[in-house]
């Protein structure tokens, strides 16, 4: 089916990734799926999560902050969502955080951000903080656990962690060189590591502060075992996890906001995210953070289509 012209009852919900197999993990999901094409050369897939589900329309926006920021910035022009997922693989930064397992970010550091002077380099990240609604939304997905039955029966319940994920320009994997005990040191506190939260999050801030939230499933430990992990398809099982948080998420976040809004235009948003400013990082850090909007029950329709080998499996 193809639909160039998008005509939803209500704000849909813009779902995005970075590579193909995270995608595909979220696509598996989507019924009633058609093409939207946009006029830069730019192709989406609209439909439903499920039958009489949330209306979402999916894109790929390859690796890295920039891409991801331009494509976050068309979908919102394009679909005037009332929310923007960011679903994906990522490395983890902390021991506690095992293969396979979820990370919602509570906030999304841009660690590349700084100023080099004679006594080394100073962090100046960019932060970008999930709104409280939407955090507390995703912590109900997590706390009634109706997303994780749609996991591949026997395995374990990939475990999901709330904290903050670093977002560069480069794949970390190393545990010894500069860069990974700079992060670690000066992002003492963040769970994961990835490319392209910091490019969604700051287009998602520069259009009224729309409601973004980062859903990662940990595919290796940005330690240098990756070739190891990627190997046992840990990048397949991973954004299987991820995906399944992220439609479960993107169903919640759109029965409030037809609850609430009466399927009116997310243009017309009465209570819109705000913006404060805090400093988080380490190292003389200056950072910008934003807030937000929507809360809720759970409302799950899709049933579990897996993708990968071992899809669902945890450590």
């Amino acid at each position: 089916m193809t639909s160039d012209e998008w005509q939803p009852p209500g704000a849909p919900i813009v779902i995005l990734t970075a590579l193909e197999l995270e995608y595909q993990a979220v696509r598996a999901h989507l019924t009633e799926a058609g093409l939207h094409r946009h006029r830069a050369g730019t192709r989406f897939e609209t439909g439903r999560l499920g039958p009489g589900g949330a209306r979402v329309a999916l894109a790929l926006v390859g690796k890295g902050n920039h891409p991801a920021a331009v494509l976050a910035e068309r979908a919102i022009a394009e679909f005037d969502p009332s929310a923007v997922i960011f679903a994906g693989i990522a490395g983890a930064l902390r021991p506690d955080v095992g293969l396979g397992d979820i990370v919602v970010a509570s906030h999304v550091y841009a660690y590349h951000g700084g100023t080099s002077r004679d006594d080394g380099f100073k962090a100046r990240p960019r932060v970008w903080e999930i709104s409280h609604e939407c955090d507390q939304v995703a912590h109900h997905v997590d706390r009634v656990g109706a997303w994780a039955r749609r996991l591949p029966p026997g395995g374990p319940r990939p475990q999901v962690h709330f904290g903050p994920i670093a977002a560069g320009e480069v794949v970390q994997d190393s545990a010894i060189s500069a860069q990974a005990q700079w992060v670690r040191q000066t992002y003492n506190d963040a769970l994961a590591i990835e490319m392209e939260a910091a490019g969604v999050a700051q287009a998602a801030h520069l259009n009224r502060s729309l409601p973004a939230v980062v859903v990662r499933g940990i595919s290796d430990r940005a330690d240098g075992t990756k070739a190891v992990t990627d190997g046992a398809n840990w990048r397949q099982v991973a954004a299987a996890s991820a995906a399944l948080f992220a439609v479960a998420l993107a169903e919640e976040l759109a029965h409030e906001e037809s609850a609430r809004t009466g399927h009116r235009s997310g243009t017309d948003r009465k209570t819109p995210m705000g913006g404060t400013v805090r400093n988080i990082a380490t190292g003389n850090a200056h950072v910008g953070v934003q807030a937000g909007t929507v809360h809720g029950g759970i409302h799950l329709t899709q049933p579990y289509q897996g993708s990968g080998p071992g899809a669902g499996a945890a450590s």
